[in-house]
């Protein structure tokens, strides 16, 4: 009876869950619709690199080429040593616009990139800036696009959903189903709505009006924080200022991880600072995502009657609808849902028990404490 009860209770919920995803994504609006604008601000694009020799010279290319005149390019970068200097001395002989910082040592108290990022603030007055990553490629009309969106609706914080793909088949597969998990966390549709608790914040494209991102404290504020672009968006809409976000497709595309390895190992550092580096939150978000996503279909299907078997099926036939209403997922992504979900479940309490283990985080090389990261003073 209890497993007839939780199979009612999941149905429901999976259906529920993913009219809710579908009416609600709808809501946000598409980058490649948003007209061109005439009247351009100033905006300087800050880009922190380290080490991003296999991806650098395909995004400048993007960047350096984009359908704007006033803007320029601050490319801090932060101790790399592969070749991603001397790609940088290349751009900077073609391109007039794009000048490079270069950090030799790191402060105490900040994650590299954060500090990276920072100083490209330090090194500019315009009053937009555009906080991207070095593997992000731009549509021409992107940036455009952006400012005009964000000028037109007296943004403060404009925020772009990228196309992200990998060239593993599996890791796309995996991403269909974390980007549930995601939307369901960030619910970024509510960006907009100041009495809602949605915000956006992603790290391809963080679009920042200065006097906003002074008013928050800048990246001085989450100097510490390895998910510190969503920490950026979610500090703006608690300050009460106004942001948006708007679907990327086709115009800010990015190979987010080359496999799933990679994905694991980004997730292993995030995912523990999101709770707050709490254990128990860690240990019920395990749960949820256990009870919610990993177990239900292959449950159902093994140990239920016909009728319980019937509910797995009709889940599993939203499930493929939500995939291929949400491009560029593919219909079968719906199998891996179970798969992706026992492996979040997996990174999730690695990184919270490893963590507590050796009593921090390991970040580029770098080792930051519990107690530095939760802000105190030993």
């Amino acid at each position: 009876m209890i497993f007839f009860c939780y199979s009612i209770w999941v149905s429901f919920s999976w259906v529920g869950m993913i009219i809710y995803l579908l009416i609600n994504l709808k809501k946000i609006e598409q980058l490649k619709i948003q007209p061109l604008i005439e009247a351009q601000p100033a905006v300087v694009i800050i880009i922190a690199v380290r080490n991003e020799e296999d991806y650098l010279e395909n995004a400048l290319q993007s960047v350096c080429n984009i359908n704007y005149n006033n803007y320029r390019i601050i490319v801090v970068n932060d101790r790399s040593t592969d070749r991603t200097a001397d790609i940088l001395q290349g751009f900077i002989a073609h391109y007039p616009k794009l000048t490079v910082t270069t950090i030799t040592t790191l402060p105490d108290e900040w994650l590299g990139k954060n500090n990276a990022l920072y100083q490209g603030y330090l090194s500019s007055s315009e009053e937009w800036m555009l906080f991207t990553d070095a593997d992000i490629v731009f549509h021409r009309d992107a940036v455009n696009k952006a400012l005009g969106y964000a000028v037109k609706h007296k943004l403060d914080h404009l925020t772009i959903l990228p196309e992200a793909i990998s060239r593993s088949v599996i890791l796309n597969s995996v991403l269909g189903t974390f980007g549930i998990i995601l939307m369901m966390h960030m619910k970024p549709w509510g960006a907009k709505d100041p009495k809602s608790k949605g915000f956006a914040g992603i790290g391809a494209f963080n679009l920042v009006r200065r006097d906003a991102y002074e008013k928050i404290g800048t990246h001085a504020r989450i100097k510490l924080r390895p998910d510190d672009d969503m920490q950026l968006g979610q500090t703006i809409k608690s300050a009460g200022l106004k942001q948006d976000v708007l679907g990327g497709q086709q115009y800010i595309c990015l190979e987010w991880y080359k496999n799933l390895k990679e994905f694991c190992n980004g997730l292993m550092k995030n995912s523990f600072s999101v709770v707050e580096y709490k254990l128990g939150h860690a240990i019920i978000n395990a749960l949820m995502v256990l009870v919610c996503f990993a177990l239900p279909i292959p449950a159902m299907l093994i140990f239920g009657s016909t009728e319980i078997r019937l509910m797995a099926a009709v889940v599993f036939l939203f499930q493929i609808f939500y995939m291929v209403a949400v491009r560029p997922n593919k219909w079968w992504y719906a199998l891996m849902i179970p798969f992706t979900s026992f492996l979040i479940v997996y990174t999730t309490l690695k990184s919270a028990f490893l963590t507590i283990r050796q009593g921090g985080i390991y970040w580029r090389d770098s080792f930051y404490s519990l107690d530095m990261l939760k802000g105190k003073r030993t």
